[in-house]
């Protein structure tokens, strides 16, 4: 049971970090501005250097020789350097963890891939890392830690929306959809679920949750609205798919 809700938690985690790495890349190429668009300069205001900065070109090299990115047009903004650093932390850290995997389940080392198809080989090995407790553990932790580095890079908070019911474990109204995750959590910062196996007993930033595997049995428990679960997920994916 253990193996199962920390496989189920990591999967949440890889699913998030697979939609949102391609964003955060996209955020990180620098913007263009035509040659031929008017340029707003506010009255009294200095006006801004010919060309990018001797710092900016520096960071844009960088950037281009490590990811492959090359500013288009005559002029780009500045780079973002917390796009930047993000990138490169989880660039890093996803490397890291593929080859610690496979090191760790004794596996010829991985071959190079970029970071979706590093995340997918370590998606479609946690069947047989299961069976280490440690590995699984650390899996779920990195995947956990570089996709929540990723959602406050992005800018944008997390998803949440309230779900109806009371939380089996400590029975106060604070059941939350997160359907980014496909995942329902209690925030209630007091619960501790009866779960040995669940993080929320040791770890105070660790909170119970239920994948969608787990919703029918939450709202038997909770008196929560299946249904409700299932909307709040679909009008995520449909305002994401808008953007």
């Amino acid at each position: 049971m253990a193996a199962d809700a920390m496989t189920a938690d990591a999967v949440l985690w890889i699913e998030l970090l697979l939609r949102q790495f391609p964003e955060l890349l996209a955020e990180l190429a620098p913007a263009y501005r035509s040659p031929s668009a008017p340029r707003a300069i506010p009255a009294r205001a200095h006006r801004a250097p010919a060309g990018p900065t001797r710092a900016e070109r520096e960071e844009a090299l960088r950037a281009e020789q490590a990811h492959g990115l090359t500013p288009s047009g005559a002029r780009t903004s500045p780079l973002r350097l917390h796009v930047s650093d993000a990138v490169r932390d989880i660039t890093d850290g996803v490397i890291e963890l593929d080859e610690a995997v496979h090191d760790r389940l004794r596996l010829p080392r991985p071959r190079r891939e970029q970071v979706p198809g590093r995340l997918l080989r370590v998606a479609g090995l946690l069947d047989r890392a299961a069976g280490d407790d440690v590995l699984l553990a650390h899996v779920r932790d990195e995947v956990r830690r570089m996709a929540r580095r990723c959602t406050r890079a992005l800018g944008g908070a997390e998803p949440v929306v309230r779900v109806s019911g009371r939380c089996p474990w400590c029975d106060s109204v604070s059941l939350r959809a997160f359907p980014a995750r496909r995942a329902v959590l209690c925030v209630n910062p007091a619960c501790r679920c009866a779960d040995r196996p669940c993080d929320c007993r040791t770890d105070p930033a660790h909170r119970h949750a239920w994948g969608e595997g787990a919703w029918e049995r939450l709202a038997a428990e909770s008196g929560a609205d299946p249904a409700e679960l299932t909307a709040s997920t679909a009008d995520t994916a449909r305002r994401e798919g808008s953007r």
